[in-house]
């Protein structure tokens, strides 16, 4: 267990009094890229949530990136998002702002405060997946892909130990998901280790890894070849 970035045993998640998914036991090593998949409603939102924080872990225990999830408290949520790195479906940049400035404002809410670190960072990310030529504009003129790319990059700003993915292609068509799995790929084989929630089963065909389902309150590995 020395490498888990994230580990759970026994852990109960409830949604307000409802019981969405129970006596779930499932780690996560350093360096692996895995699916959580299952129906819609099926538990991958609100097991998301419980990993960064949205939702408490009221019964059983949890540790990622050395948080406990049990003994979790509000003003401890920022610094665990801090080593988070969570992509949503639906982005969520700031429209009124630049691609560059959307990864300052991140980097000025989490501490940085060296303008030089900061810019370094912001070319940084950008170039891992491939957006540096469109830092100067504005969300609303790029395509959903687009969009997408610079979301995973303001995800890696603070070198997280984990990325959250939470339908990171649910809002694009086949040929632009494939190209954000590719992104994707390229940063966990370049060491990061990320927990990718999706339905869409074309790319997990295409890209074969790890795959957890959320099934009738449960969450479990499934065999390739079954899912």
């Amino acid at each position: 267990m020395s490498n888990a970035v994230l580990h759970l045993t026994n852990a109960t998640i409830f949604q307000k009094e409802n019981l969405i998914l129970d006596d779930v036991t499932v780690s996560i090593e350093k360096g692996e890229f895995v699916y959580l998949i299952g129906k819609t409603g099926a538990g991958k939102s609100s097991f998301m949530k419980t990993l960064y924080g949205d939702l408490p872990l009221q019964k059983g225990e949890g540790n990622i990136v050395g948080f406990d999830l049990a003994k979790l408290k509000e003003k401890d949520i920022p610094f665990l998002r801090r080593k988070l790195g969570v992509v949503f479906q639906d982005f969520k940049l700031l429209n009124d702002r630049t691609v560059q400035d959307n990864l300052r404002f991140v980097l000025k809410a989490t501490g940085w405060k060296d303008k030089k670190e900061m810019e370094l960072k912001i070319d940084e990310v950008l170039q891992k997946v491939g957006m540096k030529t469109k830092s100067f504009k504005y969300p609303y003129q790029l395509s959903g892909g687009e969009q997408q790319r610079v979301a995973i990059a303001r995800a890696l700003l603070n070198d997280p130990e984990l990325i959250l993915a939470d339908e990171p292609t649910g809002n694009l068509d086949p040929q632009t998901s494939v190209e954000v799995m590719q992104v994707l790929k390229e940063i966990n084989a370049n060491g990061n280790t990320i927990l990718m929630a999706t339905h869409d089963y074309a790319l997990i065909l295409k890209y074969p890894s790890k795959t957890l389902k959320c099934d009738e309150n449960q969450i479990f590995e499934v065999v390739q070849k079954t899912v």
